[in-house]
């Protein structure tokens, strides 16, 4: 059997409600700015409780774009090829013709594909017209229209892994790309993951009683592990990483952020919506399984966080359980709302860019923990300056899937 690869992060970008760069997305964080507000557009949906979302009002594609590129893109894709353009960038890669020749793939995925084509076909179901449809809106609303669009926009020749699992499609983008490139089945792979806002994904948690009806006064909410939470908020986003085998990194002299040492993911196996705590640890014990580490050489967890009673008390729980108390934990959340199938991929940027600069952003709102929490070192009310060499980032989704990522230190 072949020896086994180490893989590192080469490039990183996101697009956020916040910023595009960490520089400015981190200022916003320290300066408890929120990316919340009422969505007073959503009036229309009388139906629909929640008003917050975390939009991102400012993006527009790159001016050197073509009609032609952009035909097969609805604004989910559009975000994840800006957030890939920028991180092969960031990698040093953009451009070079070795990405092109089949040694770079990609992983990555969303909860949905762009749900105005979902509505255009679901107007030719209702009403008999194909009104709107058109040679590309399948292509725009199918699941893999993400790994699709940015396989095909820079010529990528390596494996395409779609990872459609609503609040994990980033970190298993992110997991399953790091295993391709770990068992020797290519050297570089970009990963991650992306969600467009839309109301139907608003009135997915407003139907579970679920969302938060703080609809006016939107930077007081979400509260993750907040003993005054009243549920979730929906965001939008993307996220991207550059994953690279470590030998073929060094021999081009690339920039290295991060190393990538352990992937856990299972399933709860019990309920569709409702999260199990013992699973939950058992994916980070996965985790630390694949990485060789005892709970000890964990630094900072960056929790899901999603501030909804069952999912705050249960992560927690398991954090505790296999941490004990002393462990920091936060969720970036708090900042930008559900991201959904980018959330696993920013909060993996957020957590290696946090890591290197030995600087921890806290949760937003988070005043008084929820005594049902597990006991752990909630960082509240400003940053906190830390140093540690390995940090964890955990995600959950609908599904009962469980992932968790663990990063090293590059020095």
């Amino acid at each position: 059997m072949a020896s086994l690869k180490r893989v590192v992060v080469t490039g990183m970008a996101g697009i956020t409600a916040l910023g595009n760069d960490w520089t400015t997305i981190e200022a916003n964080f320290a300066a408890n700015r929120s990316g919340i507000r009422r969505m007073d557009e959503w009036d229309r949906y009388t139906e629909l409780n929640t008003r917050l979302a975390g939009p991102i009002d400012d993006f527009a594609v790159p001016r050197h774009w073509t009609r032609k590129q952009l035909r097969s893109m609805g604004r989910v894709s559009r975000m994840s090829v800006a957030a890939a353009e920028r991180a092969l960038e960031d990698a040093g890669l953009l451009g070079d013709p070795c990405i092109q020749d089949g040694r770079m793939g990609v992983a990555s995925g969303s909860s949905t594909g762009s749900t105005d084509e979902v509505k255009a076909f679901g107007n030719m179901l209702l009403n008999s017209v194909a009104d709107g449809l058109n040679a590309n809106s399948y292509v725009r609303m199918m699941p893999h229209t993400t790994a699709a669009n940015i396989s095909i926009f820079f010529g990528l020749k390596g494996r395409v892994i779609p990872t459609s699992s609503a609040c994990t499609s980033g970190s298993q983008g992110i997991g399953y790309a790091y295993e391709a490139i770990k068992f020797g089945r290519l050297p570089m792979m970009i990963a991650g993951g992306a969600e467009e806002l839309c109301p139907t994904e608003a009135m997915v948690f407003d139907a579970l009683y679920a969302t938060s009806l703080k609809n006016d006064a939107p930077h007081t909410s979400p509260r993750p592990y907040d003993n005054g939470r009243d549920g979730l908020v929906i965001g939008e986003g993307a996220g991207m990483l550059v994953l690279e085998e470590l030998e073929h990194a060094l021999a081009r002299g690339a920039r290295i952020h991060a190393e990538i040492v352990g992937f856990g993911s299972n399933a709860d196996g019990q309920h569709i919506t409702k999260p199990e705590q013992a699973t939950m640890r058992r994916a980070m014990e996965l985790a630390l399984e694949d990485a060789g580490l005892a709970p000890e050489a964990i630094g900072y967890v960056n929790g899901h966080g999603t501030a909804t009673e069952q999912g705050d008390i249960a992560e927690t729980l398991a954090t505790q359980e296999l941490f004990g108390s002393r462990m920091p934990i936060s969720s970036q959340k708090s900042f930008l709302g559900h991201t959904l199938g980018a959330c696993g991929a920013l909060e993996s940027w957020f957590s290696i860019e946090m890591m290197n600069r030995d600087r921890y952003i806290h949760t937003l709102n988070l005043e008084q923990v929820d005594p049902r929490c597990g006991e752990l070192d909630y960082l509240m009310g400003e940053p906190r300056h830390m140093s540690h060499g390995y940090v964890m980032n955990n995600n959950f989704a609908f599904g009962g899937v469980n992932t968790s990522l663990i990063f090293r230190r590059w020095s």
